[in-house]
């Protein structure tokens, strides 16, 4: 996914992990990356949070 989206491994794995915090543009790149809206990234996380 790093690859397809443009950013180092490192870097997404850091974002998964929590660590690194991310810019809107990268939020781009990631969405784009999976084929999905922007939006529905934070829609997951809200869900995840309430769970």
């Amino acid at each position: 996914m790093a690859d397809e989206a443009g950013l180092h491994r490192t870097y997404v794995s850091a974002i998964e992990r929590g660590e690194r915090n991310v810019s809107l543009d990268n939020i781009e790149k990631l969405a784009t990356a999976l084929g999905t809206p922007i939006a529905q990234l934070f829609v997951a996380a809200e869900a995840s949070d309430a769970a």
